[in-house]
């Protein structure tokens, strides 16, 4: 019997992989067989948003993804966030408000915003912008300056 290989494209470069259980979560395979740590693992059930990444461009929580849902697909994680204009412009704006504090849920926040302008431009009301991130929690910041940091993203990106 032939082994099936999941081939993925993490952060534009293609990952071919073998022996993926079929009941492993993405956050997993981008944690312990990738080596990005940068997506978190908070809750492990979908209610905190830490593992946030994009699966072809739209926030997914990688803790509730299996990694062969994903098989074919692109996957862009906190570390490439940077080289994304968009995803650039979201980091800076965080940094410049103080958006963090622990930065534990910072990853999360920053994908998921980065996704949510990207499909909605900076034309987005600011509240569906901040609806959109319902699913992401923080429990340093008091969300006031995480509000700041997003009306900074949404001006920021051209």
């Amino acid at each position: 019997m032939t082994e099936r290989r999941l081939v993925l494209t993490v952060n534009g470069l293609a990952a071919s992989l073998a022996d993926v259980p079929a009941g492993e979560r993405l956050l997993d395979t981008l944690r312990w067989r990738l080596g990005l740590k940068g997506t978190k693992e908070g809750c492990r059930t979908g209610g905190c948003g830490a593992c946030t990444v994009l699966v072809d461009g739209e926030s997914s929580l990688s803790c509730l993804t299996l990694t062969h849902e994903v098989d074919g697909c692109a996957v862009t994680t906190i570390e490439a966030i940077a080289s994304d204009p968009v995803g650039r412009s979201v980091r800076d704006a965080f940094e410049r408000e103080g958006a963090l504090q622990c930065g534990y849920c910072t990853p999360g926040f920053v994908v998921a915003l980065t996704g949510l302008l990207k499909e909605r431009g900076r034309s987005a009301p600011l509240e569906e912008l901040l609806d959109g991130l319902q699913g992401n929690l923080c429990r340093c910041t008091g969300y006031v300056a995480i509000a700041r940091a997003v009306r900074a993203a949404r001006e920021a990106t051209a």
